[in-house]
């Protein structure tokens, strides 16, 4: 697997963000916009499979291939530089700002978005026939999937409200981790295998991602979902993008960081050991 250290990945971590802050518009805009693609069509692949299986281990257990396929291509995802792009501010890079990282995380957004809602119209096409027909069972699948995660969490008031926010903590504490894995590898195999893990356990319990989002929802209103714009920006991809941010940025940069990137002198053993009072 060609291991890396952790303080090694760490400073490719703090590089990495550094690398985001400066990139062109033009190639954060691109880069972003395949990641929200792919990762869409890895959605729509996995809810077809739970469709057409009923087994949604199935389906968790082979979305993350479109996750790998994004990052092993370069592309960005919010909830990845989320995590990165603040570490070069905190490692004082020059030139590395906080108005650049506000940068980078609303080109992405705007990409990532934008290639989400491509990959919504396209497949809401083949999910109805070229809209000649209504949604086949998986357009079904995902117009109740909108449904039940932005009215389920209206009807649920604040409480509703805090659950979507934890859910997004808890997704991009998973999938910033997959991002930071493909890190500890110098092999292809190694770091599919190493990103593959933590992005299973963040689709197979469920937690709210935002780009996947992107997709889900404006599908389930393309193809007739009972729920409207404002409910979905309201009640899911706001909270869901703040808590992604949260999760991302303390759970693994800020903990990375603080402990691998800026490690702290260790203990001297001696001078503890000569202090210490012998035993009776």
């Amino acid at each position: 697997m060609s291991y890396v250290m952790p303080k090694e990945f760490a400073a490719k971590m703090v590089d990495a963000g550094e690398s985001k802050i400066f990139m062109s518009t033009k190639d954060t805009l691109i880069r972003a916009f395949m990641a929200g693609a792919i990762l869409a069509l890895a959605a729509a692949f996995a809810v077809t499979i739970a469709v057409q299986t009923g087994n949604f281990l199935v389906a968790s257990l082979l979305f993350p291939v479109g996750f790998c396929l994004l990052y092993l291509m370069g592309f960005d995802l919010l909830t990845g530089v989320f995590t990165l792009a603040p570490l070069a501010v905190l490692a004082k890079r020059p030139g590395c700002t906080w108005k650049g990282v506000f940068r980078n995380w609303g080109l992405v957004f705007c990409g990532n978005f934008a290639g989400a809602m491509t990959t919504a119209i396209l497949m809401a096409v083949v999910f109805t026939t070229g809209f000649s027909a209504e949604p086949n069972a998986v357009g079904q699948k995902i117009g109740s999937i909108g449904e039940a995660r932005t009215l389920g969490y209206a009807a649920a008031g604040g409480a509703g409200l805090l659950t979507v926010f934890v859910r997004a903590v808890l997704c991009n504490w998973m999938v910033s981790t997959g991002v930071v894995a493909a890190m500890m590898s110098t092999s292809t195999s190694g770091k599919i295998m190493a990103m593959w893990m933590p992005i299973i356990v963040f689709f197979y319990l469920g937690f709210e991602h935002s780009i996947v989002n992107m997709f889900l929802f404006p599908s389930g209103i393309i193809l007739g979902g009972n729920f409207t714009w404002f409910d979905y920006f309201a009640y899911n991809e706001i909270p869901v993008v703040l808590g992604n941010l949260v999760g991302g940025l303390t759970f693994v940069g800020g903990m990375i960081y603080a402990t691998h990137f800026r490690e702290s002198p260790k203990r001297n053993s001696t001078a503890t050991d000569a202090s210490a009072t012998p035993a009776e």
